[in-house]
């Protein structure tokens, strides 16, 4: 884990932010965003294990039902935007079912479509641990990315240089 009292301006300079590369500035920030999701993944599993007692992917599954309507969504839609196999996402909705967390239903008019939905127990525990998560990502992020690495991020997406200007 990062050291918290770490200076930012003693980060290395970003090796994808160097021109004459063989990669294209998007690829190179890509590869950023890359090790910037692994430092945040590293650093939320405890917290998320602390605070909701589920595993990360299955916290993925959380996050991804609560942006959605209540109804919820088919599970293999949810299989299709986590990148996870079906079999797989089958035990993880599973032990959140079992952990009163998801529901799960048949969808109306077809035979084999199951609709996955957040609890009002999820929602209230996500809720009430979103601050935690916020400030962990924050903290990930703020001990890997500098100035150089966060240039990165704006060549795959150039809208947080207006965001960067307004701060």
């Amino acid at each position: 884990m990062a050291d918290p009292d770490e200076d930012l301006t003693d980060l290395p300079e970003c090796p994808s932010m160097r021109d004459g590369g063989l990669l294209p500035r998007e690829l190179r920030a890509w590869m950023v965003m890359l090790a910037a999701m692994g430092a945040v993944e590293q650093e939320l599993r405890s917290v998320v294990k602390d605070r909701l007692d589920v595993s990360h992917d299955e916290f993925l599954i959380l996050c991804l039902l609560a942006e959605q309507p209540a109804s919820g969504l088919r599970m293999t839609r949810v299989a299709e935007l986590l990148g996870r196999p079906k079999t797989r996402l089958t035990y993880q909705i599973a032990c959140l079912q079992h952990a009163g967390l998801v529901t799960r239903k048949s969808v109306c008019g077809d035979k084999r479509g199951i609709e996955v939905a957040l609890t009002d127990k999820a929602r209230r525990l996500l809720r009430e641990a979103s601050g935690a998560l916020a400030k962990t990502v924050t903290r990930a992020l703020s001990h890997v990315m500098g100035p150089d690495q966060r240039e990165a991020m704006r060549g795959l997406m150039p809208e947080l240089a207006g965001e960067a200007e307004e701060a």
